[in-house]
């Protein structure tokens, strides 16, 4: 397959799939002009990694997952313990999404919207975060 082709079949931009070639992430074959001569074993590779970076995966995690997937000797729990760890960063994530949601909407709620110059979100934003050195 050429890369148009292996783009369309895992759903991935052609230019995601260069930066993964050149971070090494796959390795396809090169045609004798040079071109990109992607397997299946390729494809397969550019969804997995799609579907873990859907999933909020970082380069670094994907590198790592892939090497376990293909390595037949690996430990499940391995795997899991990769899988658990980045499930604390999102719920940790997910924490920090919701206080910033509740001081955005408070602002917004302490807004009138109207002519006048004075507005609470940016006074709100004005102040400095508890915590901040700065």
């Amino acid at each position: 397959m050429n890369i148009a082709e292996v783009a369309k079949a895992a759903g991935l931009p052609a230019k995601t799939i260069r930066y993964y070639e050149d971070i090494g992430l796959i390795q396809p074959k090169r045609s004798e002009n040079g071109y990109r001569a992607f397997a299946e074993s390729d494809l397969h590779k550019l969804a997995f990694v799609g579907r873990a970076r859907s999933l909020g995966f970082s380069i670094v995690e994907c590198r790592a997952l892939l090497a376990l997937y293909e390595d037949r000797a690996r430990a499940s729990g391995d795997v899991k313990a990769l899988a658990v760890t980045h499930l604390v960063q999102i719920r940790a994530k997910i924490v920090e999404l919701r206080a910033m949601e509740a001081t955005l909407a408070d602002l917004v709620q302490a807004c009138n919207g109207d002519h006048r110059p004075d507005c609470p979100i940016l006074r709100g934003l004005s102040q400095p975060v508890s915590g901040d050195s700065q």
